[in-house]
């Protein structure tokens, strides 16, 4: 069994797409997350990006889709810690879980390039060379500790308002959050480091590339280190671990035209370079074809055997009908077939 999500990048753009502004790319969100619950979806997780035309600022999104639901988790993947000051973080991710009625699932790291150049300068903070290769874990080991909901701070010997004695902790407080952080690891590095931090592991379709091995056998072996260092750890709860995938089945002639004539290139792993990264990335595949092609191909995928989520990555910008197509087809013709349901 899976619990399975969908990832959207939360892109608008003038030409040729169904999701033309900023406006249209928030409130589509929030309905297709409505739509996802109701033909079984368990998470609609978004990505963050900063200066670009796609999704950013997620906890009011994420509030305004846990008052429309019920049952969908609701994360994040991932929030980029550099650009964060924790305790703004620890305060708005406190009220939005408290809205959302406990199903925030928050995936925070480093996140990826950015559109502009030491972005974090334009919120306030101007790191040295040697703060910037730390402040992301720094930042979420912070957080991590103020979302614990222990008092730490002085109080006022005269308060505005009554207030218990003894020291303070920021409000509002939601318990049980802690254990539902994600760290977004990119080597068995950082996966291990997660681990021993007690943050659940999410792993995209991307990870540092650190054997001759195919994407899916280097990713099921960052998730196996993983779950040692957690069980070495001795940490009181069990952890989650999550996979992204790309998957396009073709059960319409308009699927065939939008994704049947996708390149040879989208359907093998690639090995590349990110900018600012010394070390060499592998890209995992996307998956197209019709139902019966998709689940021979996944039952092979050994991090997907690992994982106990999958999420989906969603051409957004096609519009909430179409997604909901994709979506459904996928719970109801591959995930069966594939044990996941």
């Amino acid at each position: 069994m899976k619990n399975l999500g969908f990832l959207s990048f939360g892109h608008w753009m003038d030409q040729g797409s169904l999701v033309k502004t900023a406006s249209d790319a928030y409130l589509q969100a929030i309905d297709l997350a409505v739509a996802a619950e109701k033909i079984g979806i368990d998470g609609a997780y978004y990505r963050v990006h900063h200066f670009a035309d796609q999704s950013g600022s997620p906890f009011p999104l994420l509030s305004a889709i846990g008052a429309k639901t019920n049952t969908i988790e609701i994360g994040t993947g991932v929030i980029d810690m550099r650009y964060e000051n924790p305790y703004m973080m620890a305060e708005n991710a406190g009220l939005t879980d408290i809205i959302t009625q406990g199903r925030v699932q928050l995936g925070v790291g480093r996140g990826s390039p950015e559109q502009v150049m030491d972005g974090w300068k334009y919120f306030g903070y101007d790191y040295s060379e040697d703060e910037i290769k730390e402040i992301a874990r720094d930042r979420t080991l912070e957080f991590l500790d103020l979302i614990e909901g222990k008092p730490f701070a002085e109080p006022n010997p005269q308060p505005m308002f009554p207030q218990k004695p003894g020291k303070l902790r920021l409000e509002p407080f939601s318990a049980g959050l802690r254990q539902r952080i994600w760290w977004g690891a990119g080597s068995q590095q950082t996966a291990i480091w997660a681990a021993q931090q007690g943050m659940n592991l999410q792993s995209s379709t991307l990870v540092t590339y650190e054997s001759n091995e195919p994407f899916h056998v280097q990713q099921a072996q960052q998730l196996r280190a993983y779950k040692q260092a957690w069980k070495d750890a001795g940490h009181a709860f069990e952890p989650r671990t999550l996979v992204t995938r790309s998957i396009q089945p073709i059960t319409t002639d308009f699927d065939r035209q939008i994704f049947g004539s996708q390149g040879a290139e989208t359907k093998q792993d690639q090995v590349g370079y990110l900018a600012y990264h010394q070390d060499p990335t592998i890209f995992g595949k996307t998956f197209v074809g019709e139902p019966d092609k998709l689940v021979k191909e996944l039952a092979e995928d050994e991090a997907i055997k690992e994982a106990d989520t999958v999420l989906l990555t969603i051409p957004n910008t096609l519009g909430v009908d179409y997604n909901v197509h994709m979506l459904e087809t996928i719970v109801k013709e591959v995930a069966p077939e594939l044990g996941w349901r």
